[in-house]
């Protein structure tokens, strides 16, 4: 669910390609025109030492839901910010990942690559270590009561919590307002509704998303205030709170994946060798002086696995020339499998229509007890 977000909607405005663009032996050539997008705050603690808990046999594990567009090509940003994690989530939590196609029409977009990007953004999820047999995965707009929900919920939503939204603001400024729809205010709405159906426990967010899951917070408490405990039993049903109010999971010591450029655009892989750099001797982490130091050190301890002491003993006294080699070798040796996996997968178009089922079937059990809640809380005639 951008994302952020939940980080899942990290942006409103998808780019539709229908190659994974960061992964591989094609490295060099296919991602030679991709860009890597970066667009969340990622953790730079390798997965391992993500403080995860682990569930004992009889517990019942929390729940946590996340997401992205279906841009149909993966980067770095959501790589690491979403993705990498989820595989770690997965095996301590009730976990649900899904496509958020809805979310990919807020602004313009080639119809014609939709359904492409959505199968190709799946199949990335999968690639990437998402586990089908510990994960539902599926498509947003598969599962009805998003939208449902989402309607209800816009009755109760302030427009006033939606005209203070930042991402609202700086988009609609960029596009002119008679460019921009509807969906583009209440897109956040729906993104209330994307967690809020699942009684999440938790929502991976980054930097940039903390409003949105604040807004569903809020949405939560009040909709629960309005409709739920002693009201909701007086029409028939069991009471107490409709919505769990989800908290936010955030990674713990993160460093933000910026352009290899200037530290703030967006990441293009091919130009690592061309990438700003600076005239400082050696390299270093946390110099406030060094952004792109920082950055690019960052990167190659997410995709190598090493701690930052590790980074720092290994790196310190290297040039640019020859650090720039070794982050280039170690992205392609990190990224090689996920592209095989991925080629694999979209082979076999059978496959994936089965796990993207089975993931939506999953889900839509837990969203209509929700949904069937909601609308018996706020006094509809039963179906």
């Amino acid at each position: 669910m951008g994302v952020s977000h939940f980080v899942v909607l990290s942006c409103c405005c998808p780019r539709f390609s229908p190659t994974l663009s960061c992964a591989s032996t094609l490295f060099r050539s296919r991602l030679r025109d991709s860009c890597i997008r970066c667009c969340t705050t990622v953790s730079a603690t390798p997965s391992s030492e993500t403080p995860t808990p682990t569930p004992t046999p009889t517990s019942v594990k929390k729940r946590v839901v996340s997401g992205v567009q279906p841009t149909g090509s993966i980067h770095l940003g959501n790589y690491f910010g979403a993705i990498k994690n989820w595989v770690a989530l997965q095996n301590a939590y009730d976990t649900l990942f899904f496509i958020v196609d809805l979310h990919a029409i807020t602004l313009p977009y080639d119809v014609q690559q939709l359904s492409k990007a959505i199968r190709s953004t799946a199949a990335i999820y999968l690639a990437c270590g998402v586990n089908p047999s510990k994960a539902s995965v599926f498509v947003q707009s598969h599962v009805r009561a998003h939208v449902e929900l989402m309607w209800l919920l816009s009755s109760t939503t302030p427009i006033g919590w939606l005209n203070k939204m930042i991402q609202f603001k700086e988009k609609s400024r960029k596009a002119g307002d008679e460019e921009v729809g509807v969906a583009l205010l209440t897109y956040p709405v729906l993104m209330a509704s994307d967690i809020l159906l699942y009684q999440s426990d938790f929502v991976p967010v980054g930097e940039d998303q903390k409003q949105h899951l604040e807004l569903t917070r809020d949405l939560a408490d009040r909709v629960n205030n309005l409709y739920g405990g002693r009201k909701w039993k007086k029409l028939g049903g069991r009471g107490g709170a409709l919505f769990k109010v989800p908290e936010p999971l955030i990674p713990p010591a993160g460093a933000r994946i910026m352009s290899l450029t200037d530290g703030l655009s967006k990441l293009i892989a091919n130009k690592i060798k061309r990438c700003k750099t600076d005239s400082f001797p050696g390299l270093e982490f946390d110099n406030s002086e060094r952004p792109e130091c920082n950055n690019l050190l960052s990167i190659y301890q997410l995709i190598s696995g090493k701690t930052k002491e590790e980074v720092v003993q290994e790196c310190q006294n290297m040039n640019w020339g020859t650090f720039k080699v070794l982050l280039t070798d170690a992205l392609i040796d990190h990224l090689h499998p996920i592209q095989v996996r991925y080629e694999e997968i979209m082979s076999d178009s059978g496959y994936l229509d089965e796990v993207l089922a089975e993931g939506a079937r999953n889900a839509a059990d837990i969203a209509d007890a929700t949904l069937h809640n909601v609308y018996q809380a706020m006094g509809f005639l039963r179906r």
